[in-house]
């Protein structure tokens, strides 16, 4: 077999794992790689060469080495929480800056099991224990789960595609985890455990950083939010992919999706009301990331705040671009369109302060193609009964509206927050969740491929790093667009988009881990869902299409 290595060609023997053949490369270098890609498909260090292929060796800088990293994290956790506490229920919510959320429902927190937990898990990474992968016939693991009495990863049971069922084991623990393991514990390096809210926070290094713990930036409102919806979906008691499967395999998947409709269309009546109370608002500010179903959210919106007798009236940020020559450059020399100072902030904010006032003011249209603002003698006058609706990335900052009052702005911070995760140790990405919605949209709406929005991905979220994120505390109100029955229809989009990416393409881990994740979920038909739904935005058939 010939193995390719930056600018080197390695003869090795079939059946060669990659540590054996990279083993010095491990050690000596302080990139701490923590798995590979090989053929462009992320594997195990562990990883056995069957053919001729290519190998890069990552570590926690990419996205793949900090999954596997996280996902080590947690499997050490929940291994010192089976020999300390046996009887612990844990779920693993979500992440919060460097930091995984996990609750346990059945027991107290108390500062005395962090200190033991802690130590334990040290003790596991210390004595660099082997994490070993075993497969199993379902028949074998059907006999497994029987004796074992545990759900660990019995939802492969269930999946037709999936002719084995897999789960990880080190010494007399075993847990099931979706995605690639590093292959010994003392390859996590770096990590803390606190107690927080009513759970614990698992903490480890950044991306940026990974040779020391991530800043952890508390977001109460953000944290408020999730466990609104998580209890709600706790109630319609769909918090996994097996009891979403449960819903559809037993003929109650309409009943769940109009229950989830209808908690959608009272937190957004919720907000209208909100605004109707605070009676000086005259500009609603809307930010969030790619895919959050915007659009959507701002026409529901409009109609709620209609029922309380506001008119909603839209203004377009887009039209207030500085002059092409004005424009800010990026690092690389480029105009950098998404910068905040890429707008006409002085103009615009003028003609907030006019509308706000009553007055007339002559709005402007930009013309892309020449690089400059029009005017054709469009008028704007905002009514005693109508407010401004602005929707942008720089909304929740306060710089793009820095003339105006705070009593007159009403900021909403919207984006599809997962609460669903695919069983109690495996939770599903915010991102995944919107880079899928983005990947049926771009095919649906503007003819892209899945692999042109994979390719610019990392573009959009770092421009959503920048933007949008550090702002979303500052707003008066949060709202998730997640539906937890979404991934069900999604899958029927985005599986075969997918499934055309070949390995020759970098992009064919992520499409693959994608495919993998998307074929947990039962088929759900597009027929139950209204018109009205922010899930119309991505697939169509939505009342608010033009």
């Amino acid at each position: 077999m010939l193995v390719k290595y930056n600018d080197r060609e390695i003869e090795v023997e079939k059946g060669t794992r990659i540590i054996d053949i990279f083993k010095k490369e491990v050690e000596d270098s302080n990139r701490d790689y923590i798995g590979c890609r090989f053929n462009n498909e992320v594997k195990s260090l562990d990883y056995e060469i069957k053919e001729d292929g290519e190998v890069k060796l990552i570590d926690g800088t990419d996205k793949d080495g900090k999954r596997i990293y996280t996902r080590g994290l947690i499997y050490i956790m929940s291994k010192a929480f089976c020999e300390l506490y046996k009887e612990a229920l844990i779920t693993v919510n979500y992440q919060l800056s460097n930091s995984m959320l996990c609750e346990i429902e059945n027991m107290e927190i108390t500062d005395e099991m962090i200190r033991k937990i802690k130590a334990k898990m040290q003790e596991i990474i210390d004595r660099d224990l082997k994490i070993n992968k075993i497969m199993m016939t379902k028949q074998d693991a059907q006999i497994f789960y029987e004796r074992e009495k545990t759900l660990r990863g019995k939802l492969q049971l269930d999946i037709k595609d999936k002719p084995e069922v897999m789960l990880y084991y080190c010494e007399n623990y075993y847990n099931y985890f979706y995605g690639v393991m590093p292959i010994s514990t003392g390859y996590i390096k770096i990590f803390d455990i606190i107690k927080y809210g009513r759970g614990v926070l698992l903490r480890y290094p950044s991306r940026q950083n990974p040779h020391r713990l991530g800043e952890f930036i508390a977001r109460p409102k953000m944290l408020k939010t999730l466990d609104e919806y998580e209890d709600l979906h706790r109630v319609l008691n769909v918090n996994t992919v097996y009891k979403l499967n449960k819903k559809v395999k037993e003929g109650e998947i309409q009943q769940t999706i109009l229950v989830d409709e209808a908690l959608h269309e009272k937190k957004i009546a919720n907000i209208a009301d909100d605004i109707a109370k605070k009676r000086d608002v005259k500009v609603i500010l809307i930010a969030g990331p790619s895919s959050s179903g915007k659009t959507t959210f701002a026409q529901r919106l409009g109609i709620q705040l209609r029922v309380n007798g506001i008119k909603p009236v839209t203004i377009s940020v887009d039209n207030y671009f500085v002059e092409r020559e004005q424009t800010p450059r990026d690092q690389n020399g480029n105009y950098d369109f998404e910068s905040i100072d890429a707008i006409d902030l002085e103009l615009f904010n003028n003609h907030l302060q006019k509308l706000i006032k009553g007055e007339t003011v002559e709005v402007p249209t930009f013309d892309f193609l020449m690089g400059s603002k029009k005017y054709s003698g469009k008028t704007m006058t905002l009514k005693s009964d109508e407010v401004l609706v602005i929707e942008g990335i720089h909304c929740l900052n306060d710089k793009l509206t820095s003339y105006i009052p705070k009593q007159y702005k009403y900021k909403i911070y919207i984006s599809a927050l997962t609460v669903l995760n695919i069983d109690y140790y495996n939770r599903i990405s915010t991102t995944d969740t919107r880079l899928i919605r983005r990947i049926v949209r771009d095919h649906q709406y503007r003819g892209y491929s899945a692999l042109h929005t994979l390719g610019m991905w990392e573009s959009v979220t770092r421009g959503e790093n920048k933007n949008i994120f550090p702002y979303q505390e500052t707003a008066d109100a949060m709202f998730n667009t997640s539906l937890v029955y979404e991934l069900g229809v999604l899958r029927n989009y985005a599986m075969p988009l997918l499934a055309g990416i070949d390995r020759t393409h970098p992009e064919y881990s992520e499409a693959k881990r994608l495919h993998r994740m998307l074929s947990y979920f039962e088929p759900i038909s597009k027929q139950y869902i209204p018109n009205q739904s922010l899930l119309r935005e991505f697939i169509g058939g939505s009342i608010f299409e033009e």
